[in-house]
């Protein structure tokens, strides 16, 4: 399995993640959360690798809009029905995966790979 990039084409920071792989000359697959979504396999692999709790955006709108604030909900079910309250970009290489804007975790990753 090849190295794939989770993010929207509007977020900066999933822009930022996928210039940084073209800066390093790595090949990647790109899935645009905003047409196609995640799937429950991947998703439960990404929260396996990085945990449950740092997977949605609660800083987003999508989070607010919706009113997840005030809620108790399971954070994996409301990703599938909504994969826009994934905090982006999820770089995931198998089993291992880093989640958000973090040079330093990709760097760590990425010499993993």
């Amino acid at each position: 399995m090849g190295l794939q990039v989770f993010g929207t084409k509007k977020c900066p920071d999933t822009r930022k993640a996928e210039r940084y792989l073209k800066e390093r000359g790595l090949d990647y697959q790109f899935i645009d959360l905003a047409e196609k979504g995640i799937s429950p396999g991947e998703l439960r692999s990404i929260a396996a690798a990085v945990g449950a709790a740092g997977l949605i955006d609660a800083e987003g709108p999508r989070y607010k809009d919706r009113g997840l604030a005030y809620m108790d909900f399971d954070g994996e079910e409301e990703i599938l029905k909504d994969p826009l309250l994934l905090r982006t970009p999820v770089l995931r290489d198998g089993r291992r995966a880093a989640v958000g804007f973090d040079p330093a975790s990709w760097k760590a990753f990425l010499a993993s790979t």
